[in-house]
């Protein structure tokens, strides 16, 4: 295949205080996860596991909203395939400790 039939794409990981974009070249039909794959991000932050990380395009999480998953999803030129980091805590979970402490507090007054 030569190169002009290639298309680029982005691979990033993000920490608080660091963070990755690896440009790549890619044939068209290439999932997300193959890219993420090629990328060697892994070999930079060894603590992704990519087998089970969740991962999206500019924002957007792949296999939701009508997406396919990573391992199925084809990228198109310019796409940036964003690898998410684990949640630390449920977000519902923290809003209901958040209103239980509201409650508390207002009944203490």
């Amino acid at each position: 295949m030569a190169d002009f039939d290639l298309i680029t794409v982005e691979v990033a990981y993000a920490l608080p205080h660091q963070q990755k974009i690896i440009e790549l070249l890619v044939e068209p039909g290439t999932t997300a996860l193959q890219a993420v794959e090629r990328s060697g991000i892994v070999k930079i932050f060894p603590e992704i596991d990519i087998t089970s990380a969740r991962m999206g395009i500019f924002g957007q999480a792949l296999g939701t909203k009508g997406l396919n998953p990573p391992d199925t999803y084809e990228l198109h030129p310019g796409d940036r395939v964003e690898i998410y980091r684990p949640l630390k805590s449920d977000p519902k979970e923290a809003r209901r400790k958040r209103a239980e402490k509201s409650k508390d507090e207002d009944a203490s007054d």
